[in-house]
């Protein structure tokens, strides 16, 4: 019998803190061994892996995709299911995706939505999954449940300071934040001003401006530096840490770096769409522009380009996430052209479904630019949205003894690699790619799911099986949290 089920070898390792020329062995699904190259020699396993000097990593850990979700508010419905998401996520590299289980307005009970987020993702995942609760509704019995998530192996909740359907007034964001302190529950926060977009949008209507290339105009940075700011003061008054989602604008980056630098618990996320996609991409002809409408939407050109970079580079930003948020294009149901009609030829801006797909393009598309050094790489894709949300080191690490054998094996130098992406490559239900043409330096070779290959480039492209993934039970985050341990009291202030 073989003393392990996989090795690998002659690998560059890269983690967080360290690259270093080493070998690993892989027993019941767990790092068993990491060691300088050439001591597994002879060791006998069931599969051998020769990396052939290229990178291994970290599987990547993606913490903001939207899977199977409803139609919270007009006609989009997600194109990607929990089955076509996760297979386009181990694809590209992803072995743990965070997805979202929404509560309605509607809805007093956040369980409710989780309990029917749970069903449509079991037996359904080729990648380890968990959850964030969306909570849109507020109210004594949602605010109650915080506990019993806590209990379920939920440690964070994403709030919403614009779209009327998910909203929260600020006196209900300070309810949420109050009792998410208490639970130690990350709160993670849509930062746009919703009354700077809606008044901004009545005005565009006003001279009849309804084509894709408005959306931009309608969300303009001003609301999300305001908005950024105001969560940060929120969270300051009750000393809890957030993070900010999808981070568009440089100047909404230098309210959260200021936040960090007076030692506030104030956690930041970008996308790629803010590195590669400009308000250009939705000025396209007709309606093609409305592939790339996302909120917030893609800022000017290159110099939003650098600042958002440089946020990754100096840790502004905690996390580099997908929100993959895949909408079918040529749909006229309940894709991107659900808003065409006779009265919009061209659709109109305000309804067209806001979200890109991303998945699977995330890490190669960071990597292949070459911009950040690979241990940053590493600790903004995968390790620290298992630090933030209670998965490390299971997750995120290649520690032996504690880290499921999570790994992202890229091609050597010496393998001359370099294509054209085109959406016919992809692995998502979606009809299109923003990143059409692009040129790619990377893709990975192999993805292994707790030492299980589910993804060999050459040997067969998709070889993982469907149900294969796992729910994650997640902890507390190990990153800085609130600080003090006392508890919060109003007349300290």
């Amino acid at each position: 019998m073989a003393e392990y089920d996989l090795l690998v070898l002659n690998g560059l390792v890269v983690t967080h803190d360290k690259t270093a020329e080493l070998d690993i062995a892989v027993k019941d699904g767990k790092i068993a061994k990491l060691l300088p190259r050439g001591e597994l020699e002879g060791v006998e396993a069931d599969k051998v892996i020769d990396a052939q000097e290229g990178m291994v990593m970290p599987g990547g850990v993606d913490a903001h995709v939207h899977l199977d979700e409803p139609a919270l508010f007009g006609k989009g419905e997600t194109a990607d299911n929990y089955e076509t998401g996760t297979r386009s996520a181990i694809a590209g590299g992803t072995t743990t995706l965070i997805t979202f289980a929404p509560q309605r307005k509607t809805e007093p009970s956040i369980l409710d939505a989780l309990a029917t987020t749970h069903a449509r993702a079991k037996g359904n995942c080729y990648s380890d999954y968990s959850f964030h609760l969306i909570c849109s509704n507020a109210g004594p019995q949602a605010i109650s449940e915080f506990s019993a998530l806590r209990e379920a192996g939920i440690s964070s909740l994403k709030i919403y300071m614009t779209y009327e359907a998910l909203q929260l007034k600020d006196s209900e964001i300070l309810d949420v934040l109050f009792e998410a302190r208490k639970q130690r529950i990350v709160t993670m926060i849509h930062a746009e001003n919703g009354a700077i977009i809606d008044w901004t949008i009545k005005k565009l209507e006003e001279k009849k401006l309804f084509a894709p290339k408005y959306h931009v105009t309608s969300h303009p940075p001003v609301a999300e530096i305001e908005a950024t700011y105001r969560a940060i003061s929120l969270s300051g008054f009750i000393d809890v840490p957030i993070l900010i989602v999808h981070v568009s604008s440089p100047a909404a980056a230098k309210h959260i770096s200021d936040a960090q630098k007076k030692g506030l618990p104030v956690y930041a996320e970008t996308c790629p769409q803010y590195l590669f996609l400009t308000r250009k991409d939705l000025e396209k002809p007709g309606f093609e522009g409305a592939k790339c409408v996302c909120s917030p939407p893609p800022r000017e050109g290159e110099q939003d380009h650098e600042g958002i970079w440089q946020g990754l580079e100096d840790g502004t930003f905690t996390v580099l996430s997908s929100d993959h948020c895949p909408f079918l294009y040529d749909n006229t149901e309940t894709g991107k052209k659900s808003v065409i009609s006779p009265e919009y030829p061209n659709g109109h801006f305000k309804y067209i479904p806001n979200g890109c797909p991303g998945v699977e393009t995330r890490l190669s598309l960071a990597l292949s630019a070459n911009r950040l050094q690979l241990q940053k790489f590493v600790e903004v894709t995968s390790t620290n949205a298992a630090k933030l949300y209670g998965l490390y080191p299971r997750k995120g690490a290649l520690i032996p003894g504690e880290s499921d054998a999570d790994l992202t094996i890229w091609y050597p130098e010496e393998i001359k690699f370099e294509f054209l992406l085109t959406n016919s490559m992809l692995h998502h239900n979606v009809d299109y790619t923003p990143y059409e043409g692009r040129t790619m330096k990377q893709w990975p070779r192999y993805t292994i799911l707790r030492g299980e290959v589910v993804w060999a480039k050459d040997e067969g492209g998709l070889v993982g099986k469907k149900g294969f993934g796992e729910f994650l039970k997640r902890g507390v985050s190990s990153l800085a949290g609130s600080r003090s341990a006392e508890e919060w009291d109003v007349q300290n202030f």
